[in-house]
């Protein structure tokens, strides 16, 4: 059965994502938001991309840090567990499969909760979709 055919669920309401009990710290925060996001979901914090969830296996089973590359030194030096994500460079990985991931994971939602600066990057701005103008008569 589809989720969308599932009558126990309302029309638009997601399932909830494996990996959403790392959001529970952060949900009495005024500008936190958990939103879908490229098959996963990302926890945003001051309107910035803090933690991406992802369980769609390797490589994208676990947590992904969005930060820059001046950070992931200092980052990785105080959780050893985290990796330059091998396809996102640019984001530090924590798999799922490590074995301090749950410790791990809760500190950095403690490290977002608390705004450390090495955490977080603002999203990119919206590009305008291109239109065409219809007019009547015009082949569609």
């Amino acid at each position: 059965m589809k989720s969308s055919d599932d009558p126990l669920r309302p029309r638009g309401i997601k399932r909830e994502h494996p990996l959403q009990w790392l959001a529970e710290p952060l949900l009495d925060e005024p500008t936190f938001v958990l939103k879908a996001w490229f098959g996963g979901r990302t926890l945003m914090l001051d309107g910035r991309h803090q933690l991406f969830l992802s369980t769609q296996g390797e490589p994208w089973q676990g947590v992904l840090v969005c930060t820059f590359h001046e950070h992931q030194a200092s980052l990785r030096a105080e959780i050893p567990s985290l990796a330059p994500h091998p396809v996102l460079g640019k984001w530090l990985y924590l798999p799922e499969d490590a074995e301090t991931f749950e410790r791990d994971a809760r500190r950095l939602v403690q490290l977002v909760r608390a705004r450390d600066p090495r955490i977080g990057v603002m999203p990119s701005p919206k590009k305008k979709r291109a239109t065409r103008r219809i007019r009547f008569g015009d082949r569609l």
